[in-house]
């Protein structure tokens, strides 16, 4: 989103003035904004702008766009194709809230440098990783958690997905606290295995 992303408007929530913040005032980062940390409940956004293109760079690298592209036998693909590629992939992998209640990707992948992937890939030769642009290596969490046993395991009303470890759900009569435990466990499980601190992308309140 930061790519296309001009400003926004927001409420100063002690004021109630109306304040402008450009890409570089909202610290744009991998799940993380400024709203997010120093000005975490401060500000109540009223409104997006964008700066569009008619002439896109079409990115059909991340994740598995290539590959769903492929299936469908698009050697050229439009905006449209790759937005309908990213919708048939998430709907493939997360349950509709409509009918399972869930949280969507609880936790972020974590971001380790490459000596400190190079010495866990000597302990877990088949740990999923992708480079970033600032050097590191981004782990799929994910793949972390579902080899940790937690991928489709239910503990009381609540449970970690069957398709996408993820997501964590709500099958019924799951209280917060029962959400924030099983996310507490995942997390404990995959640093005794991994020795990797995941951390949620979800505001916990």
């Amino acid at each position: 989103m930061k790519d296309s992303f001009y400003e926004l408007e927001a409420m100063n929530l002690a004021t109630l003035e109306i304040q402008k913040f450009s890409a570089a005032d909202c610290k744009f980062g991998y799940r993380e904004s400024v709203f997010k940390n120093e000005l975490k409940n401060q500000y109540f956004i009223t409104s997006v702008s964008f700066r569009l293109t008619k002439h896109p760079q079409l990115n059909t690298s991340y994740g598995a766009i290539s590959q769903e592209l492929a299936a469908r036998g698009v050697v050229s693909p439009t905006v449209k194709d790759i937005s309908n590629a990213v919708i048939s992939i998430r709907q493939s992998k997360l349950p509709d809230p409509k009918i399972l209640g869930n949280s969507g990707s609880f936790f972020k992948n974590p971001e380790i440098t490459k000596e400190q992937f190079e010495n866990l890939q000597q302990q877990h030769p088949n740990v999923v990783a992708y480079p970033t642009s600032t050097g590191n290596m981004k782990l799929a969490a994910g793949w972390m958690i579902e080899q940790c046993g937690w991928k489709g395991k239910v503990v009381g009303h609540t449970g970690s997905h069957k398709d996408q470890a993820l997501v964590l759900v709500n099958y019924g009569g799951a209280t917060g606290s029962e959400v924030y435990q099983l996310a507490l466990d995942i997390k404990k499980s995959v640093f005794e295995k991994f020795g990797v601190e995941i951390n949620p992308e979800v505001n916990i309140y």
